[in-house]
């Protein structure tokens, strides 16, 4: 099965910095593969509080992670600051990508990751279009 692949974007739309906790880290010492998908969410969460929205409601609608993807370039150890940088991308009808860039403190690639979004109606239990108002900001 060929790797994935997950092209660096030239724009940021947002970044912020996190430290590893003990949590994150795995029985060999360093951060778990599955705390990434932790990692990113965190980071997701605090973008979209940037945007004055949230998960729960996303211009009056929800967010679903439809897809995700995760490339692993570099142990990261407990303590260790990371700088997470967002962007937008392939915006769709019904939702859009996320790439996220995680390095070091020493700018050195931890991973990359993508994860695909999807607005979703909770009450009518379907997908709804994505809102101009975001469309319009990132397309």
């Amino acid at each position: 099965m060929p790797r994935i692949k997950l092209p660096i974007p030239k724009q940021k739309h947002f970044s912020t910095t996190m430290f590893l906790r003990i949590y994150d880290m795995n029985y060999g010492g360093h951060m778990g593969n599955d705390s990434v998908l932790s990692i990113v969410h965190e980071a997701r969460v605090q973008f979209l509080n940037y945007l004055g929205v949230s998960e729960k409601n996303f211009y009056g609608s929800g967010l679903l992670m439809a897809d995700s993807a995760i490339i692993y370039k570099k142990e990261a150890f407990y303590g260790e600051q990371l700088n997470i940088e967002i962007t937008v991308s392939d915006l769709n009808k019904y939702g859009f990508d996320l790439f996220y860039l995680i390095c070091n403190a020493a700018n050195k690639e931890i991973a990359r990751v993508k994860t695909g979004l999807v607005c979703y109606n909770h009450n009518m239990k379907k997908l709804v279009k994505l809102p101009d108002v975001f469309y319009s900001q990132f397309c």
